[in-house]
């Protein structure tokens, strides 16, 4: 139903009713020394037409660029029927499945959505989606603080080479909550965590390590022996990963020793590389996905599908503990956004493409960094950082100041990479490059090209 305000006649025999002239005097308990004057800097409302017309001039002042930055948001191929059905009003404009029998189709959704990423996973349990990657990771977080019982020491085995802002978004959401964080360092050679810094905790109190993967840095990290530490240890394995890299990487589900195939207990990480534009930051989606044991410490909502008196099939909000349902002391989350929107886009992404289209799409991805990667290392000025190998996104360390590079390559309408100056100073003026099943062999040469010419033009300078 579209969204009908109130007219003045509609307002008039309101506050008839209620016994009032204005509305004004339903407030008028506020002393007036203490209300706000009418906004002068707010500006008259735009009609749809020059909204519109607004928000396209803003689109195009954008431009379009090539783009080589990925650093958590990655420019893939969407088949164009992913956003031609989202868009359509019943998935649009649904809100949240709480009616669930005026809301089959939602759930029946939000369940094939589980389906798809429980498969993807390799796990037990999906919810039906979270805020955002990095919100999703403080969410496992805390998950496993609760769940561990194995565990008193609230602390967490962080390392550095997960993505900085997931760091940065942890550390807000539990700094008020008396759990630390443990960064471990960096193999500064192969660019994964250091295994040797990892051993220096082992037989300490920790709930959980976090393990990425790619990495931050695109690189793969040994995931079989950080899960194999962690359930040595006592502690809970957290899988952050990119869920396209999944159709051809081996799955969080199967980390670990291959004769007990432990697999990590939790695995959560940024949706947006399944169907989700760039649009300028978002909006995304976050996922998580857990083993059976720990499915009623999962924050969100679950859909289970079951079957009704008659026989016939029907879907219903099965675990849903979050503060909306129950005590806000005993919620799971106290966050109450998921994103039924993104999830819908991802759900007709994965649908479309299958497994085998999402394993050629990540395939492509990888093929064409490693073709970037030894292009770039090729330019005087130019070479690879690390040596261990890479999904879709590689550093490169530069001759040249990395923030004036890129400024170069900007003028030349091509976004050239993520400085990594701000967050890995260590590492020198280090530049993050990634190129998606998007980018071809003209662009990474166009690429080549403008950067040998910028290089070059600074050793003649």
């Amino acid at each position: 139903m579209p969204f009908i305000p109130h007219t003045e006649e509609d307002v008039r025999q309101m506050l008839e009713v209620i016994g009032v002239e204005r509305i004004d005097d339903l407030f008028d308990e506020i002393p007036p020394d203490l209300r706000a004057a009418e906004l002068q800097q707010v500006p008259a409302g735009l009609s749809e037409m020059e909204t519109s017309a607004l928000l396209r001039e803003r689109a195009r002042a954008d431009g379009q660029p090539l783009c080589f930055i990925g650093a958590g948001a990655y420019e893939h191929h969407i088949p164009a029927a992913v956003w031609e059905l989202t868009t359509r009003g019943e998935f649009y404009s649904a809100y949240t499945p709480y009616q669930a029998e005026a809301s089959q189709g939602t759930l029946q959704l939000l369940y094939e959505y589980q389906s798809m990423m429980t498969a993807l996973m390799a796990m037990d349990v999906s919810n039906a989606s979270l805020y955002d990657g990095a919100s999703g990771l403080a969410e496992a977080v805390l998950m496993t603080v609760r769940a561990n019982r194995k565990s008193k020491s609230r602390r967490i085995l962080m390392p550095r080479t997960l993505h900085p802002t997931y760091r940065a978004t942890v550390r807000t959401i539990i700094g008020n909550q008396q759990i630390e964080l443990v960064e471990l360092d960096i193999d500064s050679a192969t660019g994964r965590t250091d295994l040797d810094a990892l051993q220096r905790h082992a037989g300490q109190d920790f709930a959980a390590l976090v393990i990425p993967q790619p990495n931050f840095f695109g690189v793969l990290e040994d995931v079989d022996a950080m899960t194999d530490f962690a359930h040595t240890n006592g502690m809970l394995a957290v899988a952050v990963v990119n869920p396209l890299a999944m159709a051809v990487l081996k799955p969080p589900g199967q980390w670990g020793d291959s004769v007990r195939n432990s697999g990590a207990d939790i695995a959560c990480g940024e949706g947006q590389p399944l169907g989700a534009p760039l649009s300028s930051g978002g909006p995304y989606f976050g996922f998580m996905c857990c083993k059976q044991a720990l499915v009623r410490q999962m924050p969100g909502r679950i859909i289970g599908r079951t079957l009704d008196l008659e026989g016939r099939v029907g879907y219903a909000l099965t675990l849903q503990a979050r503060e909306q349902h129950i005590r806000r002391s005993k919620a799971t989350s106290n966050v109450c956004t998921n994103q039924g929107l993104l999830v819908t886009a991802a759900t007709i992404h994965m649908a479309l493409l299958g497994g085998e289209g999402l394993a050629r799409a990540a395939a492509n991805c990888h093929a064409n960094t490693l073709s970037l990667l030894n292009h770039l290392a090729a330019i005087e000025g130019v070479e690879r950082l690390f040596s261990g190998p890479v999904f879709h996104e590689g550093v490169v360390r530069l001759a040249a100041p990395t923030s004036e590079v890129l400024g170069a390559l900007a003028e030349g309408d091509l976004l050239g990479g993520y400085d990594l100056a701000g967050d890995y100073p260590e590492l020198g003026r280090a530049l993050l490059v990634c190129a998606t099943e998007l980018r071809t062999e003209r662009d990474i040469q166009e690429y080549t090209d403008k950067l040998t010419q910028i290089m070059a033009a600074r050793d003649l300078a």
